[in-house]
């Protein structure tokens, strides 16, 4: 399973992003869903492959023994200013 961590930003027209969004829910899908699969396609289209995040590549080392599994993503952490912790100085 694809680690789905990275995030995708576009602007659009809030009209089209409404029917968009009904579109999907007819189908029983997430927006996310579908653009997912869109950008597979497109990429399958034009011949490009890559391995998913999450997966594990059948990677052998120089020596032939099988290369160790990648490290687990750190978690994430929010930068959000109210989940900060301030302090105060308090004058001499």
């Amino acid at each position: 399973m694809e680690l789905k961590t990275a995030r995708f930003t576009l602007l659009m027209d809030p009209n089209k992003k409404a029917a968009f969004e009904r579109l999907c829910a007819l189908q029983d899908l997430t927006p996310s869903q579908v653009v997912r699969q869109l950008i597979r396609d497109y990429m399958a289209q034009h011949g490009v492959s890559y391995v998913g995040s999450g997966a594990v590549a059948n990677v052998t080392a120089p020596d032939g023994n099988a290369a160790p599994a990648p490290a687990k993503p750190a978690a994430r952490r929010s930068l959000r200013p109210s989940a900060r912790k301030t302090t105060t100085r308090k004058k001499a």
